[in-house]
């Protein structure tokens, strides 16, 4: 049994978007006694969600902070990558690499290398995209997002929902039903370097059935030389509902063909016009390709007492060449999974009590080879080849108290016992010649590793008033180290001795409703421990900590004559807690890598019966580069324009013009063996949009 502990911090320093944002909420108050109120578009408290809650529940009623990305937002923003839609959620971040390939950030640094993809659960209708133990940075383009009903994001740790994994944050992917659902439709979209995107949506129903297919495709020549990807992805819903029973059928998949383009390097090259466009890494490529199938089978025994079962199987496979390390190495991965998530709820006069298991089987593999010799310690030939059985059981159970009549309790507890079974193919120890000594690749002998962890949440949601509710919960998450933490090791070390991370939230907030104001602010302190890292030996280690701590605001208000203002931002600071040995000198108390401290954005948009219309303003606040906090990224502000036309019943015209002022910006910034690096921020581009509704 092993158990293991993890920090995080942030850093940066600023007040433009404080500012900006308070400006804003002021003139918006201003305007109060003036305001045209549409009903439906500012019910976000009233709203139901699901990600956050065993059951679905009211926004309002909720102990902890959510965030919905809906369908009519996915529907303007009209994303070619998902980082666009993100803007909407506060303290959130997925920085844009090339082509489809990300990074996240959640009330977090955006986390890279050892231990960089393991602490977000992403899952599409509450399932995780990738097995537990094996995750992927990029694994959002594995998802239907462009076609979503909508997508939910719960910031901080939410362990005791979901389990490992969710750590800084939750994002859900929730699929339309099929029985009700009405859109159907077939669109074409156009944009700069040959960009074509189709995608369709089809449906039928039949006594108490209904069936839905969406689907998707795009092609993008690229930015960037040698670049661009093809695209596919679909949905395919069966849903049936009676009485007492309903089940929901989904099969998934998707298939990613990317040329990659590698970050260009010296600094701010990405205002060098010589520069911009060149692809230092024309060799480079990512392919993959996913499949998920699950079956949502709920049965109310009763009024008080019901049952969901869902069976579900996942599958994956990809090869892409690691362009961001000299060698440029050949890694290819696979997973197989089946599982099953079994809930049950019994309800009495105050309390609910929900209860459930969740069971996740999975065999992963991993090999990574490299063409020709780049150095004795970095040779040709096979450096990794094995094989990982995980098996996940987690037991949990809650409860949900209405405790008076403005006051609601939430509490809950899960255990996680996850077992790798590791099964290395090729010989144990130096992946390099005999002789050589201090060999970058090193293949652990045989083994089986297990952890065991405990998560807690306790919340609490008090009604100030009829539309005023303030709100406040503590929450761990954990995380079991992934199985390239554990196996995937260097510099001789045989053997990974990794304590889970555990991170310890407490957060406050207050969310509540005029006739034209809605708003949702939080405050919160997290604490990070057994944070897994590789240190300047080229070790695995877990002995980290950090800190995080900010505030967050939502909101949105309906100005005169149909125009709104919607602003979400962030002020946060995350540091390191101790001295980490990952830089030559002592790091203690400096801000972490890539988390800028400031970020935001702001919608000043206008809706008539055929025309909606938005001017978007983009804020990253500037952050450091490396853990020393000598190298600097000045960030950037975007305006955005975009605007759709619904001309009769059937057809819809749209357009979006991203960086408006042809703003010179890097996506992300980054420092590594010595150099700046830089994903370059593509320029003014126009993208036009035509969809067709069947009758």
């Amino acid at each position: 049994m092993k158990s293991h502990s993890t920090k995080n911090t942030v850093r940066n320093s600023s007040a433009p978007i404080q500012s900006t944002l308070a400006n804003a909420v002021i003139a918006a108050l201003l305007c109060t006694q003036t305001a045209s109120v549409v009903a439906e578009d500012f019910s976000d408290i009233e709203r139901i969600a699901v990600t956050a809650s065993p059951t679905a529940k009211a926004i309002k009623t909720l102990s902890h902070n959510l965030s919905v990305i809906d369908s009519e937002q996915l529907s303007l923003t009209r994303h070619e990558h998902i980082n666009q839609v993100f803007n909407t959620v506060p303290g959130g971040w997925i920085s844009r690499g090339n082509g489809q390939e990300h990074l996240t950030a959640i009330r977090s640094p955006v986390l890279t290398g050892a231990g960089g993809c393991g602490a977000y659960f992403m899952a599409q209708d509450g399932i995780s995209l990738r097995a537990p133990g094996f995750c992927n940075t990029n694994q959002l383009f594995d998802v239907n997002t462009e076609q979503a009903e909508r997508i939910e994001v719960l910031r901080g740790p939410s362990s005791v929902d979901y389990g490992s994994n969710a750590v800084h944050g939750v994002i859900n992917l929730l699929t339309p039903d099929a029985i009700g659902f009405d859109s159907q439709n077939i669109s074409l979209s156009a944009g700069p370097h040959d960009y074509l995107k189709g995608s369709t949506q089809l449906a039928t129903q039949w006594n108490n059935h209904g069936l839905t297919m969406q689907v998707n495709a795009s092609h993008d020549g690229g930015y960037k030389e040698e670049s661009g990807y093809d695209q596919q992805k679909f949905d395919i819903i069966h849903q049936y509902q009676s009485d007492n029973l309903s089940i929901k059928n989904v099969l998934s998949g998707s298939n990613l063909n990317q040329e990659t383009a590698g970050f260009i390097q010296g600094f701010e090259s990405y205002k060098d016009d010589s520069l911009k466009k060149t692809n230092p890494n024309p060799e480079a490529f990512r392919d993959s390709q996913s499949l998920r199938g699950y079956s949502a089978i709920e049965y109310t025994q009763s009024p008080d007492t019901s049952f969901t079962i869902t069976p579900y199987f996942r599958w994956t496979d990809m090869a892409f060449l690691q362009h961001f390390l000299p060698w440029k190495a050949l890694e290819e991965n696979s997973q197989k999974s089946v599982g099953i998530n079994v809930r049950g709820i019994k309800r009495f006069e105050s309390i609910n009590l929900y209860f459930g298991l969740d069971s996740d089987f999975t065999e992963g593999k991993l090999t990574e080879t490299q063409a020709e010799d780049f150095a004795p310690t970095l040779p040709a030939g096979t450096h990794y080849d094995y094989t990982v059985d995980a098996h996940v059981i987690s037991p949990f159970m809650q409860f949900d108290w209405q405790a008076s009549s403005g006051l609601n309790i939430t509490g809950g507890v899960r255990y996680d016992m996850t077992e790798y079974d590791y099964d290395n193919h090729e010989s144990d120890g130096s992946a390099c010649a005999p002789e050589v000594t201090n060999c970058r690749f090193t293949r652990p002998t045989d083994q089986t590793v297990d952890y065991d962890e405990l998560s807690y949440q306790l919340g609490a949601n008090y009604a100030l008033g009829e539309n005023l509710y303030l709100y406040s919960q503590f929450s761990t998450g954990y995380r079991a180290p992934q199985a390239t933490e554990l196996f995937r090791l260097q510099a001789g070390q045989t053997i990974a001795e990794l304590d889970a991370e555990e991170l310890v939230s407490y957060e406050l907030g207050m969310r509540g409703q005029t006739a034209a104001l809605s708003y949702d602010v939080t405050l919160f302190t997290m604490e990070k421990s057994h944070f897994i890292f590789q240190d300047s030996n080229r070790q695995n280690i877990s002995n980290g900590e950090t800190s995080h701590q900010g505030i967050e605001l939502s909101m949105r208000y309906q100005l005169p004559h149909q125009f709104y203002l919607s602003a979400h931002g962030t002020l946060a600071s995350h540091e390191y807690d101790n001295s980490l040995a990952i830089a030559r000198t002592d790091i203690k108390g400096n801000e972490i890598d890539t988390a800028p401290e400031h970020m935001g954005s702001i919608q000043l948009g206008w809706r008539s019966e055929h025309i909606n219309s938005e001017l978007e303003w983009v804020h990253m606040g500037n952050y450091y580069l490396n853990p020393e906090n000598t190298a600097e990224y000045d960030g950037h502000n975007l305006l955005n324009l975009r605007a759709a036309y619904q001309y009769g019943n059937q057809w819809r015209f749209s357009a979006r013009l991203l960086n408006l002022t042809n703003e010179d910006y890097a996506e992300r910034a980054d420092f590594g063996f010595g150099n700046y690096r830089y994903f370059v921020g593509e320029p003014r581009s126009l993208f036009v949009s035509v969809d067709y509704f069947f009758k």
